[in-house]
């Protein structure tokens, strides 16, 4: 089972690797948007599915990464300046986030999170002075590194895929450290957590935090990508989007946000054939998913397993009842 799942990591790294170079323009244009929307919602992940907080806010870290990016490099500094300092721009931030989390739980820490990303929304609409308001940055560049430049599409794409295979080591190391374990029991049983002894004021903290920083590094390679940012990208309803992608791929399954993105950005490319329809299409795909597998998609192998494994006790149990009574007639 294991070999299998190594080979299946290595096949999709390889198509991630192939498949770009004989697409066109907007294919790979397609593909770097869902990595970038990937890396986003791994950290959402992190946040939801592995510490159980409800957060609606993402979408706002993933603006001030952008607008971090694009306004240090409207100020002549380079993008490697602020790639990380989008990072922690939001990390920080995330951290402030985290205090609400600590006094309110479930449906309250949900709007508590709206309330952020609609505030931080109208600061990027009405602050024109640092944002450009409606108007928006342009002319974002993309970066270059050693004299390599990263400007066309394919050259591009291979850096987005390069940061976020790091960015998704980094995660799984973090996911298998004892601090993965302490993320899982506050989602688990929070007061069983903390009798055990996991801090969860801090875990809390964290798991905002780490989410965030994810965030904002996808905000900034989403600037450098589209190279032209407004508020628009940044609303409500790209916060729940990305929530949707975490919980249609499977909340806590490392996997998942890959599958989510695919979800939430390719799949409504494949369904514009239906042109006006597609949005009802996509929508109506989602809720019947929700009903049928409210655990997301990456839940399917565990269901099937789990009722395997259901049988397999029922008939051992139809076995055990006949032999007892075999043995009881000839008693």
């Amino acid at each position: 089972m294991r070999k299998l799942a190594l080979l299946s990591i290595l096949l999709g790294l390889l198509a991630l690797v192939f498949i770009p170079t004989v697409l066109k323009n907007h294919g790979i244009y397609l593909f770097t948007y869902w990595l970038i929307y990937v890396i986003a919602a791994m950290g959402l992940n992190l946040t939801v599915g592995y510490a159980g907080q409800k957060s609606l806010g993402h979408a706002a870290f993933f603006g001030i990464g952008a607008y971090t990016v694009a306004i240090m490099l409207k100020a002549g500094l380079s993008f490697w300046l602020g790639l990380p300092m989008a990072a922690l721009g939001c990390f920080l931030v995330g951290l402030a986030l985290g205090f609400p989390a600590l006094r309110v739980q479930t449906i309250y820490l949900a709007f508590a999170t709206l309330g952020f990303n609609t505030a931080i929304w109208l600061v990027m609409r009405n602050e024109e002075w640092l944002t450009g308001g409606t108007f928006g940055i342009n002319n974002i560049a993309r970066p270059e590194a050693f004299g390599v430049s990263f400007d066309g599409n394919l050259a591009y794409y291979y850096l987005v895929l390069g940061i976020a295979l790091l960015l998704a080591v980094l995660l799984l190391g973090l996911l298998r450290s004892p601090w993965g374990k302490a993320f899982t029991a506050l989602r688990d049983n929070p007061i069983r957590a903390e009798s055990l002894g996991v801090d969860i004021r801090n875990y809390t903290l964290l798991s905002f935090a780490i989410g965030a920083a994810y965030a904002g590094v996808a905000g900034a390679l989403f600037a450098s990508l589209v190279q032209f940012i407004d508020p628009a990208p940044f609303n409500v309803e790209a916060s729940i989007m990305m929530y949707l992608m975490v919980v249609v791929g499977g909340p806590g399954y490392f996997f998942g946000p890959m599958l989510g993105a695919a979800v939430g950005v390719i799949l409504p490319e494949w369904l514009r054939f239906a042109q006006a329809w597609y949005l009802f299409v996509f929508g109506s795909a989602v809720v019947v998913l929700m009903i049928w597998l409210p655990d997301g998609l990456l839940s399917i192998p565990d269901r099937i397993r789990a009722k395997r494994q259901s049988r397999e006790a029922s008939a051992l149990r139809a076995s055990s009842g006949k032999q007892q009574a075999t043995l009881g007639a000839k008693a």
